[in-house]
């Protein structure tokens, strides 16, 4: 945990300036208009997230040192590993609701939004869970053991998730008419069928009435909190460290909107990555059980995950090479 209160405190306000900046920037200045993002733009971004998110761990390692600046890029890879499922899904929300391609960069602007602040109060409370979860000490094999209870239940809801994973098909047809967030939207709101030139709002016949975008937002927000479920028991595994676990998340989920625009026409070649996610899952689940017994340095976990994900990138190319090749 940060012990020293200045330094905590500066880095809280680098953070949130750097946070804050950038989104006016993007909002504000760059992306003013709707506009279709290019490849071009997308690369550009997707560079510059990845930077700022690389050089806040610079900042973390130079204050905090190795064990800290280790925990964190560990975090930030995790995340955006397992964001990469998000990618996924927004295909699917858009080809479903039909969202012109000038709008859906704000569409995700929003949706990212909503996830700075629900991210926020999952991994604080999160914290403050695990700390008040500390069963008494116990004899287990000879061995004296601290069990969490909360851990305890993420790190079998990790293992399950990352099980079942493995059986999951990215590309199957999704009705998102049954889904819950849109089934509520439709209760206590009334929607026109067309976009009006990107508002979230529009008036018709003298009422105001919500678009399909302002809907297509909604369900974005409802899929963020369904991924967190998995993503932020995962970083747990990782450190108890609030701050360090928040900063490496936001980086990780702001630079997600810009690599979907990058990555959006190219899903396919990565056939094989949800089964390294699934990997990843699952290894993460076993190191928060078997936490008490088996120490796993902050380097060998970022090792490891870094090697699931880079060989499962790599698996994915080749087969999909080799597909081409047979065709």
């Amino acid at each position: 945990m940060i012990t020293d209160p200045v330094t905590e405190r500066y880095l809280i306000l680098v953070f949130g300036i750097v946070i804050i900046l950038m989104l006016i920037l993007d909002l504000g200045l760059f992306n003013r208009k709707n506009h279709r993002i290019s490849t071009r733009e997308a690369l550009i971004w997707s560079l510059v997230w990845i930077a700022l998110g690389l050089g806040f761990g610079g900042v973390v390692y130079h204050y905090l040192g190795k064990t800290a600046g280790t925990d964190y890029l560990t975090a930030y890879i995790i995340e955006k590993a397992l964001s990469v499922d998000n990618l996924f899904v927004f295909i699917l929300i858009f080809g479903y609701f039909k969202v012109p391609p000038e709008y859906q960069h704000k569409v995700l602007f929003w949706g990212i939004i909503g996830a700075i602040v629900s991210r926020g109060i999952f991994i604080f409370s999160g914290v403050w869970l695990i700390q008040i979860t500390y069963l008494p000490p116990f004899n287990l094999f000879g061995h004296e053991t601290h069990l969490n209870l909360v851990l305890s239940i993420f790190g079998m809801f990790l293992v399950y998730a990352g099980l079942k994973s493995f059986g999951k098909n990215e590309n199957t047809e999704t009705d998102f008419s049954k889904n819950i967030a849109v089934r509520l939207a439709h209760k206590y709101l009334k929607f026109s069928k067309n976009y009006d030139n990107g508002n979230f709002f529009t008036i018709q016949n003298g009422k105001r009435l919500a678009t399909p975008l302002f809907l297509s937002v909604i369900v974005i927000e409802a899929t963020d909190i369904v991924f967190a479920v998995d993503s932020i028991p995962a970083i747990f595994a990782v450190t108890k460290d609030p701050y360090i676990l928040y900063s490496s998340n936001i980086f990780a989920i702001l630079g997600l909107r810009t690599l979907y625009f990058l990555l959006a026409n190219f899903m396919d070649l990565f056939s094989f990555l949800h089964y390294g996610m699934a990997l990843i899952l699952t290894f993460i689940g076993l190191k928060m059980l078997l936490t008490d017994f088996i120490h796993i340095p902050s380097t060998l976990s970022l090792s490891i995950v870094g090697g699931i994900l880079l060989l499962s990138v790599l698996i994915s190319l080749i087969i999909n090479i080799n597909k081409k090749k047979v065709q």
